[in-house]
């Protein structure tokens, strides 16, 4: 048993995160230095699996329950939902750092994410319930083929269509415009999207967010 100082950082930080998943802390720039070990341990030590295979588990029971038409869609976001770049924020302090655009985008250049375990799960059991998927990404049109690539290669094979942002047409940080404007133009193409899973709000709100939506943990950053 912890007592003293260490037990009341543990309550504070986890107090910090749930906050945070809970979308009552917002615009954030860097997870609380007294946090860093509490988070680590988070997500390492196996209660940052457990949390997402809740969700997961419940996107699934949800999406086996539909009356189903072939234009059904159910869109994922890409980073901290279908890869993983804990490799990369456990080299730069688990979110204490501020965010390094220049190092992140020499991270992901690499192709190095894995797929998050729990979230692979879902994509496999949804595309065996004939719902087509859709991954929306924040990652830049320049960055495409090395995505295609490390998303083939951690387990995601096949998809509806991959979204990616473009800087002449979309630039930018707002990343709740962008992907509600991705949205609209699907819907607008006729596909009717009936989930919708990311580890960010600005993933799951706005226009055409879907049917239902569905928020994995992320205590690392916030977009």
């Amino acid at each position: 048993m912890k007592t003293g100082s260490d037990s009341d950082v543990d309550v504070s930080c986890a107090s910090w995160r749930l906050g945070v998943e809970a979308h009552n802390l917002i615009n954030w720039q860097t997870v609380p230095l007294k946090c860093q070990e509490y988070i680590a341990s988070y997500l390492l030590d196996g209660q940052y699996r457990s949390d997402s295979k809740t969700v997961c588990r419940e996107a699934y029971f949800y999406a086996k329950k539909l009356n189903l038409t072939n234009r059904d869609i159910f869109i994922f976001d890409v980073d901290e939902t279908l890869l993983s770049n804990l490799p990369y924020f456990a080299n730069h302090g688990f979110g204490v750092e501020p965010h390094n655009k220049t190092a992140f985008s020499k991270w992901v250049a690499s192709g190095e994410a894995f797929a998050l375990p729990e979230t692979l799960k879902l994509y496999n059991k949804i595309l065996s319930l004939g719902i087509k998927v859709v991954f929306l990404s924040e990652r830049r049109l320049d960055q495409k083929d090395v995505l295609v690539k490390n998303l083939k290669d951690a387990g995601y094979p096949t998809w509806e269509k991959l979204i990616v942002r473009d800087p002449a047409s979309f630039g930018g940080d707002d990343t709740f415009e962008y992907k509600s404007a991705e949205r609209v133009k699907l819907v607008g193409s006729g596909y009717r999207i009936i989930g919708n899973i990311g580890d960010q709000w600005s993933d799951i709100v706005g226009r055409y967010k879907g049917f239902r939506t569905f928020k994995l943990p992320n205590p690392l950053y916030y977009s």
